[in-house]
């Protein structure tokens, strides 16, 4: 992910109130809610990806983060614009 798509994940990650965790391919699984581990994945538009989370609300949490995930976030304008 680039840097805007990977902040926009972060920040819904953090905003579900439960722990999810995120990976790529063979790399272990970093928390969603950092940066720095989102971006060490190297996901781009495409790359399959799997979100873990345990707990009550974990299975909300880990549908609004997919479905977040499921859109070309390069392509859309910033919230803030």
């Amino acid at each position: 992910m680039h840097a805007r798509p990977a902040k926009i994940f972060v920040q819904a990650a953090a905003r579900q109130g439960v722990p999810v965790r995120i990976s790529a391919g063979e790399r272990p699984p970093v928390p969603a809610t950092s940066m720095l581990g989102v971006l060490a994945l190297g996901a781009v538009q495409g790359t399959q990806v799997t979100l873990q989370a345990d707990g009550p609300g974990a299975e909300e949490a880990l549908t609004a983060l997919a479905e977040l995930l499921a859109r070309d976030l390069d392509a859309e304008e910033p919230a803030d614009a």
